[in-house]
């Protein structure tokens, strides 16, 4: 497996002193997956839990519904300089037969490995048809106080930021505030997918009673993840986006942001928000 954080030699400047110290920084490396020795995507993430990021991006693509859609995965060699050596950055993914290959084309690998996502009221359509695990009915109901304890809760396990600061953060939640979850990475997106992946792989998809958090903001992407994954309750620490109220509001998602000590703004579904 590759290294998580790595040390390097920094200057630091201040008005009074200048001095040369070790500095802890996160490792950011390219992940290849490929589904039956077919690259279909590259992203740029932190290594560490990579098969639940496949798996977590495979299911918010729409390729896989379910943990049994997949039926292994191992990594393949993928050496700098055509030396073979395994890195760890080339990841083939075995599809049951009975789940369709994915179709590869140029617009579908910029869109994957894109952070903020596609635009457009045909996105909103394409999501809500795609997915198989749609939000309904009323869902859980969450307390504004355990909502407002959540981002506590998440920073206490994001380890790796402690050392470095350079890395989000996202978790999942029971709706009593008990953590389920929590995973961290260079790019937000994968963060994301890693949480779910963990779903996937526990059998426990769709979430639709769960609540998921983020430490940064709230885009169009973090909330069609949630939509594909059936999580009913999207929380984030800093502001959202336009199209992602869009999307959260179309697809029944009750969507929380600027979720920061006892307050936070609920822009779609509060019925399910108590006090």
């Amino acid at each position: 497996m590759g290294r998580i954080t790595t040390r390097c030699v920094a200057r630091r400047l201040t008005t009074e002193a200048s001095t040369i110290r070790r500095e802890t920084l996160v490792v950011e490396e390219p992940l290849e997956i490929r589904i039956g020795g077919r690259a279909i995507t590259v992203t740029m993430r932190t290594p560490g839990v990579d098969m639940e990021l496949a798996q977590g991006f495979l299911l918010t693509e729409g390729i896989v519904a379910h943990r049994d859609d997949v039926l292994a995965m191992r990594y393949c060699a993928g050496g700098r300089a055509g030396d073979g050596t395994n890195t760890y950055n080339v990841l083939d993914v075995t599809l049951n037969p009975n789940v369709p290959a994915p179709v590869v084309d140029i617009g579908r690998n910029f869109y994957t490995t894109s952070s903020c996502g596609v635009c457009g009221k045909a996105s909103l359509e394409a999501v809500r048809v795609t997915t198989r695990h749609p939000v309904t009915g009323r869902g859980p109901r969450v307390a504004a106080a355990t909502l407002t304890d959540m981002p506590r809760q998440l920073r206490s396990a994001q380890k790796i930021f402690t050392a470095t600061g350079g890395l989000h953060g996202a978790a999942l939640f029971e709706p009593d505030g008990t953590m389920l979850v929590a995973r961290e990475d260079i790019g937000r997106h994968n963060a994301v997918d890693k949480v779910i992946g963990w779903a996937v792989e526990r059998e426990r998809i769709p979430l639709s009673g769960a609540v998921l958090l983020v430490s940064g903001r709230a885009s169009f992407e973090l909330t069609q993840k949630c939509v594909m994954a059936g999580i009913p309750v999207l929380a984030a620490v800093s502001a959202p986006s336009s199209l992602a109220v869009d999307l959260a509001a179309e697809s029944q998602v009750t969507l929380v942001a600027f979720l920061r000590g006892e307050s936070m703004n609920v822009y779609t579904r509060p019925d399910r928000i108590i006090g």
